[in-house]
């Protein structure tokens, strides 16, 4: 039981314990939950202040969160996107970035880029030996890598920006799994459609609309090694096309799919549906029981379309979008000059600084380096205490 100054008889209440670190902010923290007058919790508020409490700054609990590496920077914004989101869309999109989905590639990235600096400054470090920690060739490779992701990350956020514009869906796949079929049955299409593997040798584009979303659908070269210079390119198109999907439909005649292509796919952070494209041939099996041969084979495909893309039909409610794509196109001017350096066989010194450069770069961007004039800025929009 609770008793208040000048409340006569006392409160049912319940207190609530949450032991360090593995709470919010990672301290020990106490709620008090009382019967919900607000007249009662003003007086709860005043009590406990002449106790000695002080009230909660802007965003201190999740700012306590973050300094306590329970939070990343990103995921920190995303609380405050979580407190404002109007619609279920916005909400949807503000715990997407709370569980992670904006830092997690990018930590991984540093990661890496932490080791191949590694390598370098050991280099150096052991410049008098004959010893060969990193070669030129897996330099330019790694950092070539990093500059791919990075600029898959540079167009996501350029595209999540842009308001009203479709959600894309791709479809994807090997040879002859039936896409171009599909894309004629959902889309009213003219993809040429033939037996011979490899028919589709760029992407197509056509507008539909599903459960009353604008959506752009995206008709991919099968999944192939590049045999003349025209695939190379139609297969490099295609990768493009997968990544900047918002939705992508696996399409696998038989339902055969590859833990390896669900792998890469995932890595896309796009959502990935599994399609099973001549349901008629194969029975059952993992995946969407999908066949063009008749309009209820397409039902299922319908409805899977139809409950995912109204939640990304909106412009992303990421807060931090404009510090992000600050921090992306920093560290992909750092890692051109890391990749010209190695090329051009400049001193290793001036590789490892360009490579410091881009690692402080990403760092910014998911906190792990900070100012606290940015911390200032970033809280001083949150609501008192949360």
């Amino acid at each position: 039981m609770l008793r208040l100054t000048d409340v006569h008889s006392p409160l049912p209440a319940t207190l609530y314990f949450f032991a360090g670190p593995r709470s919010y902010t990672g301290q020990d923290i106490a709620e008090l939950h009382l019967i919900g007058s607000p007249p009662l919790v003003e007086r709860l508020v005043a009590d406990l202040l002449a106790a000695g409490a002080r009230p909660a700054r802007p965003g201190e609990f999740t700012m306590r969160a973050f300094l306590a590496g329970k939070k990343d920077l990103p995921q920190a914004e995303a609380v405050q996107a979580v407190i404002e989101a109007g619609t279920d869309a916005d909400l949807s999109a503000a715990l997407a970035q709370l569980a992670g989905g904006v830092s997690r590639p990018l930590e991984t990235l540093r990661d890496d880029l932490l080791n191949l600096l590694a390598d370098v400054e050991a280099a150096l470090d052991f410049a008098d030996e004959d010893i060969e920690f990193v070669g030129k060739a897996e330099t330019l490779r790694r950092v070539g890598a990093a500059i791919e992701q990075l600029e898959a990350v540079r167009g996501q956020l350029d595209d999540r920006t842009v308001s009203g514009r479709p959600v894309r869906v791709a479809l994807v796949g090997l040879p002859n799994a039936g896409k171009s079929s599909l894309f004629n049955a959902l889309a009213g299409g003219s993809a040429l459609v033939s037996a011979i593997p490899g028919t589709t040798r760029d992407y197509l584009t056509k507008s539909l609309s599903l459960a009353g979303v604008s959506v752009e659908l995206i008709d991919t070269a099968g999944w192939q090694a590049a045999a003349d210079t025209i695939e190379e390119q139609a297969q490099r198109l295609g990768g493009e096309q997968t990544t900047r999907a918002d939705v992508i439909v696996w399409c696998d005649e038989r339902g055969a799919f590859a833990e390896e292509d669900e792998r890469r796919l995932n890595a896309t952070g796009a959502i990935v549906l599994k399609v099973r494209t001549k349901s008629d041939l194969s029975g059952g099996g993992p995946g969407l029981a999908c066949s063009v041969l008749a309009p209820p084979g397409l039902d299922a495909l319908r409805a899977a379309l139809g409950d995912v893309v109204p939640s990304l039909a909106r412009p992303a409610l990421a807060p931090s979008q404009s510090r992000c794509r600050h921090h992306v196109l920093a560290c992909l001017e750092r890692l051109r000059e890391a990749r010209a350096l190695a090329a051009s066989d400049d001193p290793p010194e001036l590789l490892a600084l360009a490579l410091r450069g881009a690692i402080d770069a990403l760092g910014e961007m998911t906190g792990a380096v900070y100012t606290h004039d940015l911390l200032d800025r970033i809280f001083s929009r949150f609501c008192i205490g949360k």
